[in-house]
């Protein structure tokens, strides 16, 4: 899909909008120099073009008890779509898995996985990769500490 037609407005709107999605639209139409009505038109047209892809609250993975964070890399013996698509179907339905890449490399599928602790960790691994065998191989980083994390995109 082809990068979105962005002026210099569209840009600073979305700046504000990554900063906080809740400020009012007549203080980014403050900070960006147009009406409020311009602001609630591109922000509109942003959503309508798939620019704006979806309105989240970020959580503070600690304080809903998702204390540990994995890094896995999955290697598959054959990526062949017809292969992989039970893999990708529980990824996509795991709520754990908060980010997968498909990547190039040794690996094949880079996840991000958030657990309770150990126990929680194991019985992911298990959904996703017992019984399957077309994972060859899957190893395991554990986050010690978050240096940053965001969804933020330079704009």
């Amino acid at each position: 899909m082809p990068a979105a037609d962005l002026d210099s407005f569209d840009r600073a709107i979305l700046a504000e909008l990554q900063r906080n999605n809740l400020t009012p639209q007549r203080v980014i139409a403050e900070h960006v120099n147009l009406s409020a009505p311009a602001v609630q038109r591109r922000i509109k047209r942003l959503h309508e073009e798939g620019v704006i892809a979806a309105n989240v609250a970020v959580l503070d993975p600690a304080r809903v008890g998702r204390t540990l964070t994995a890094v896995i890399s999955v290697q598959l013996v054959n990526d062949r779509p017809d292969l992989s698509r039970d893999f990708r179907a529980r990824i996509a339905k795991e709520a754990a898995v908060q980010q997968c890449f498909y990547v190039t490399g040794e690996t094949d599928y880079v996840l991000v996985v958030t657990a309770s602790d150990m126990e929680d960790y194991q019985a992911i691994t298990r959904r996703l990769f017992e019984g399957d065998d077309n994972i060859r191989r899957y190893s395991t980083s554990i986050a010690l500490e978050q240096v940053k994390t965001g969804l933020q995109l330079p704009v």
